[in-house]
């Protein structure tokens, strides 16, 4: 038997990001006021997501983000719209030994194979997380450990000392999952091991997914019987799914779509994503630092912003964008970049890929504007599932992609490392420069809110003077969703799409 619950301290994380964000807009709004609701008698929601399973919903992956967007997964914390973690799977948290280990005290929680949520299955699955390889996003630069103490609690430890390690915990990659899903070695099975308030009970291979409720999650049980999702990469297909009422929610439309759906069905969010071209600094024409300052000198965003997106984002200033407030007054302006040299006809080649359909349109603007500069340019689109792995293997001398700079912790300096530093695991770049991890290094040390931000700055700027990343624009996300349905979760973090109260 657990030992009695004590009241929940509000044990919060100060917010790095307070006032960052406007709420998500209607759906955001009502969501909250239904999930206190009894289920309702609606049908299933029948969901169209941009992006296709890439490594089997494994949620040491990009497909985490799937878990936790379809209500299957979640960690010992969350965001709130303010980029505030708040209790999850553990109900309060304190720091300990100077943030250098932290100690989270579990709800009563029931797996969705009907197991108990336990301090034991908790440290296990967190320590699967720490040893998975690659290492998840979330955990770039830490060491990572986990103990049960108790019955209810687990002390989680990260060598030095980390002051967002709640932030951290928030993340999709950090799920908790019963230990049936662990039972076969090297993969997580998240069919029906999860905690939230829809189980997963089908996957049909990459293009769709069976989600039932489970009622006995522990927030009360969801309005809707079921989630049927299909994984849809065309952005035009999602949009007459939607037009056409065979989905009622569609993730990501297109901004060509746009004003060709009914106005009520499209929600724009404020969001930190970004669309940016990524060099190759191993491999190929862009190892020259010269041909990179070449190449951001030739390339102009606000074109981008006008011809691609139609005035549904702005060319981008620096890696973080206008949702998060505190940036720009904040931003210096990189030093130390590399001459341009002449490109002379080296010949490259840019892949981006489906899901997002402006993506491909930039790719064929970025492809203009680099040949009238003197470049030969080819162009490479796939499924993301299917350019992932060549992506991550710097296989193209460059990336167009979309990227939320928040998405993997809700802290802006933890991207940083994932993206950027030598030991990054989504380093598209494959950028591996002592100065910068040192930067990053010293961001991640500091505790202080406003601090945390100036040194988040400082190492931007370092970035940006290696040309290894050209920002192009800070964009808002469109969401279509039915007329009929109620409180869709619309999410600046891109983690949630539907909660309890998502209903029709």
């Amino acid at each position: 038997m657990r030992t009695p619950r004590r009241p929940i301290a509000g044990l919060l994380l100060t917010p790095l990001l307070a006032g960052c964000f406007a709420t998500g807009g209607e759906g955001s709004s009502s969501a909250a006021s239904a999930d206190s609701a009894a289920p309702g008698d609606g049908g299933r929601l029948r969901v169209a997501l941009a992006f296709t399973p890439a490594r089997n919903f494994s949620p040491y992956s990009q497909d985490a983000f799937h878990l936790s967007k379809l209500g299957v997964s979640e960690g010992l914390t969350r965001l709130d719209a303010n980029g505030t973690a708040v209790p999850a799977l553990a109900e309060s948290w304190t720091s300990e030994q100077g943030g250098r280990s932290w100690l989270f005290t579990l709800r009563d929680a029931t797996f969705q194979d009907g197991t108990e949520l336990t301090a034991q299955a908790v440290a296990s699955a967190l320590t699967h997380a720490a040893e998975a390889e690659p290492a998840p996003t979330a955990l770039a630069g830490v060491e990572l450990t986990a103990e049960a103490v108790g019955d209810d609690q687990v002390r989680v430890g990260t060598g030095g000392a980390d002051p967002v390690l709640p932030l951290r915990m928030s993340s999709p990659n950090l799920a908790v999952f019963s230990p049936k899903a662990y039972e076969k070695k090297g993969t997580v099975s998240p069919v029906g091991t999860a905690t939230g308030p829809f189980a997963l009970t089908r996957i049909t291979g990459d293009t769709a997914a069976t989600l039932d409720r489970f009622d006995d999650y522990w927030g009360g049980s969801a309005q809707a019987p079921g989630i049927d999702a299909a994984f849809i990469a065309d952005g035009t297909a999602r949009a007459n799914a939607l037009r056409t009422g065979q989905t009622d929610i569609a993730e990501a439309l297109a901004v060509a779509q746009i004003a060709s759906l009914d106005k009520g069905t499209v929600h724009e969010t404020n969001n930190a994503r970004n669309t940016s071209l990524y060099l190759n600094t191993t491999s190929g024409v862009f190892t020259d630092p010269g041909l990179r300052a070449a190449a951001r000198a030739a390339i102009d965003p606000s074109v981008i912003a006008k011809d691609v997106y139609e005035g549904h984002a702005e060319a981008a200033q620096g890696i973080y964008g206008p949702a998060l407030n505190w940036a720009a007054s904040k931003r210096t302006e990189p030093t130390g970049r590399a001459e341009a040299t002449e490109p002379s006809g080296k010949s490259i080649t840019i892949a981006t890929y489906t899901g997002r359909p402006e993506l491909a349109e930039t790719a064929q603007v970025l492809q203009q504007q680099l040949e009238n500069a003197g470049f030969k340019v080819k162009l490479e689109v796939r499924d993301y599932a299917r350019i992932e792995s060549d992506l991550l293997a710097g296989t193209f001398d460059a990336a167009v992609a979309s990227r939320n700079m928040m998405l993997d912790t809700g802290d802006p300096v933890t991207v940083l490392g994932s993206d950027f530093t030598c030991q990054g695991t989504y380093n598209l770049s494959l950028l591996c420069d002592k100065r910068i991890d040192k930067a990053v290094a010293d961001a991640q040390a500091v505790a202080d809110t406003a601090e945390r931000q100036d040194a988040a700055m400082k190492a931007e700027a370092a970035i940006l003077a290696t040309d290894a990343v050209v920002p192009l624009v800070h964009l808002t996300v469109a969401t279509g969703i039915g007329a009929s349905v109620q409180g869709t979760l619309l999410d600046p973090y891109d983690r949630q799409f539907v909660g309890t109260g998502t209903r029709r």
